[in-house]
């Protein structure tokens, strides 16, 4: 209501049965009942803070008008957390918490229930109090895997027999005060999201994918997607701020070029017939960036290439993509390798060597018959043609 007439603010709106009539009708399909009666006594509003004034009948105001009868719309309620499962360890041992999450085990012992509530950063185990706070006994009790819940409590030790070293949370344990379940479960989990660390992976890729949002609070995928998020986030400060590059976005929509696969067309609605291009890569955009004076240039480029699928290719990728001009090849591969060699220190504690060892085309492809073999395998060709010389 407030919205509607805030956003008119200019035209007067008088007690006259025709305006109540097409106001209902107006907003009929929105409210099913009748939101006033048509002989609601309406007063005066002025942008000022003080109370409304009613308004004399020989009055000649034009000012907005609102209705004296209170509509009962429902608030939203913002759901608001003061802490998260995975960040709370010993030091916050007393303090008052609310945090929320789902609920990711559920089990009842000697009269007490207990459950883990994860979210992004971890888990952490919540336990009940049936005597001290019977409610948020009785609704804990009730709840299933995957609900959405938001809980407060206190920070407290767990007893020394229950210390879980496994869990970084696993000395500490909230006693739940108030539970409010945010969101329910209305059927059967079609796979568990939080399974042992040692547990084989038996679901299909086919059910993962239909259920990609419960697929990805698995801790697995998660890892992967911060893992992901870290890489690149790394690879930008490096070009950055070490090497003065500029990330530059390329477009998407463009025209069909000849490339090494088979384009993915998207027709025009504007201009009937004809068909944009998804690029199969950004080069010809980078190369007009050379010419246009841009010395260094990077991007995280989406590409996408109609083709099949291979071990190490989809249709649809992401790639790192760089070029930059009046620059020596040796000075080239020089940045790239300590590139990959500062992600995989930093992400992996892993140290490469420096240099990279280096193979020329033509002796990867006398010595391995590829232009990319995998040197961890001593798979040499070898010359057998004096064996069979008189065969």
């Amino acid at each position: 209501m407030t919205l509607f007439f805030r956003a008119f603010p200019l035209i007067p709106f008088r007690p006259k049965p025709p305006f109540s009539l097409s106001f209902h009708v107006f907003l009929k399909p929105f409210f099913p009942k009748p939101l006033l009666p048509l002989n609601t006594t309406l007063f005066s509003v002025s942008a000022s803070a003080s109370s409304p004034t009613p308004p004399t009948p020989s009055s000649s105001s034009t000012e907005t008008v609102f209705p004296t009868s209170k509509l009962s719309v429902p608030t939203l309620n913002w759901v608001s957390r003061t802490g998260f499962c995975g960040q709370l360890s010993a030091d916050d041992v007393g303090k008052r918490v609310r945090l929320c999450g789902w609920v990711a085990l559920h089990r009842v012992h000697g009269g007490l229930t207990f459950l883990n509530l994860r979210d992004h950063t971890g888990t952490v185990q919540v336990t009940t109090l049936p005597d001290e706070f019977p409610d948020a006994h009785s609704t804990i009790n009730d709840l299933r895997l995957e609900y959405v819940i938001a809980v407060e409590g206190v920070v407290r030790s767990r007893p020394s027999e229950s210390v879980n070293k496994k869990m970084k949370t696993g000395f500490i344990e909230i006693a739940a005060e108030q539970v409010q379940v945010l969101n329910t479960l209305k059927s059967k989990l079609p796979f568990l999201v939080t399974t042992a660390d040692d547990a084989k992976d038996s679901v299909k890729e086919e059910i993962r994918l239909r259920y990609r949002c419960l697929d990805l609070r698995r801790q697995q995928m998660n890892y992967n997607i911060m893992l992901r998020h870290k890489v690149v986030k790394l690879i930008r400060r490096y070009l950055e701020d070490v090497h003065d590059f500029v990330e530059i976005e390329t477009p998407i929509l463009s025209r069909s070029t000849p490339e090494g696969a088979r384009d993915y067309l998207v027709p025009s609605r504007i201009q009937p017939g004809t068909f944009y291009a998804l690029p199969q890569s950004p080069q010809l955009f980078k190369q007009m960036l050379m010419v246009s004076g841009f010395d260094k240039y990077y991007q995280i480029a989406r590409c996408f290439r109609d083709e099949d699928l291979r071990a190490d290719r989809q249709p649809e990728f992401t790639q790192l993509d760089m070029e930059l001009a009046f620059t020596p090849f040796e000075d080239m591969l020089m940045l790239n390798e300590e590139l990959i060699r500062k992600v995989f220190l930093e992400i992996s504690g892993v140290h490469l060597p420096n240099p990279f060892p280096r193979l020329t085309y033509a002796e990867a492809t006398s010595r391995y018959g590829s232009d990319r073999p995998d040197t961890r395998f001593d798979l040499e060709l070898q010359d057998v043609s004096d064996i069979f010389a008189d065969s």
